[in-house]
């Protein structure tokens, strides 16, 4: 065997073993759950746990999977668009952090590199082609499953709303009522309206919670909802009634686009 065949499978092999230590950490709402526990214990109201609690909540927005410590850091100097990329992995639904990520595009380029050149013999031609593989094929991959989560949380969305919609005619706050579809509606709304709860509970603003998450879904109409809470909470109104509204108007839309596309 070649010396560059030997370099291309060592480092296959080194790049699945540092994504499969990546890729093994504690999910964000294993964290968030944990801390949320800690916080309402007791003794919160000793001197000192009020300041401690404003930190957790800062820490709630930057709660993801964790990779190699010096995998994570290499990546923060190199790869550009971080943010966007952060919001791409997270509406996967996995806990996926950047190095992990980077981690496996090298590993898919590495072990393309490896098949390409055994089945042709020309390591230029190799290493070329399995760039390209080990850069597109995981952004694939990534799109397919975001799209595919989007898509279903949009459906469940008027389901949700007018399960707030019940909640609120029946006396319960909004943030009560947002909690009731974490607990009852299933993945992947369900888990996102319980992560924004869990924020609430931080401390940190619903405002701030819902368009954190309307940012990581990409969502039209989760973003219609979330302007809806925003407007009514500075002007006032029936909240229930509104809502209802863009239940209807979600279903329309959603409708629409299934007639659109069995006729087109």
């Amino acid at each position: 065997m070649s010396l560059p065949v030997i370099v291309i499978f060592l480092g296959v092999l080194v790049s699945v073993g540092v994504a499969a230590v990546a890729l093994g950490g504690t999910s964000p709402r294993a964290l968030v759950r944990k801390r949320a526990r800690a916080l309402n214990r007791p003794q919160q109201n000793k001197p000192g746990v009020a300041a401690g609690a404003r930190q957790a909540t800062t820490s709630v927005k930057r709660a993801e999977a964790r990779s190699v410590p010096s995998v994570e850091a290499l990546t923060r100097r190199i790869m550009p668009r971080q943010a966007a990329l952060r919001d791409r992995l997270a509406r996967t639904g996995y806990a996926i952090a950047p190095g992990s990520y980077a981690t496996i595009c090298l590993g898919v380029a590495a072990f393309m590199s490896l098949a390409i050149y055994m089945a042709v013999g020309l390591l230029p031609l190799a290493v070329l082609l399995g760039l390209v593989a080990g850069a597109g094929l995981p952004h694939l991959v990534v799109g397919i499953l975001g799209a595919r989560r989007k898509a279903s949380f949009v459906n469940l969305l008027p389901e949700a709303i007018d399960l707030m919609v019940r909640g609120l005619k029946s006396g319960l706050p909004v943030t009560e009522s947002m909690a009731a579809v974490g607990r009852e509606m299933i993945a992947p709304l369900g888990p996102e309206f319980a992560h924004i709860t869990d924020c609430v509970r931080f401390g940190q603003p619903l405002q701030g919670a819902l368009w954190d998450t309307a940012r990581r879904m990409d969502a039209p109409e989760f973003n219609f909802f979330v302007i809806s809470l925003s407007i009514q909470r500075e002007t006032g109104g029936n909240l229930g009634e509104t809502l209802g509204n863009l239940s209807d108007i979600i279903r329309r839309r959603r409708q629409m686009r299934l007639k659109i596309r069995s006729m087109s």
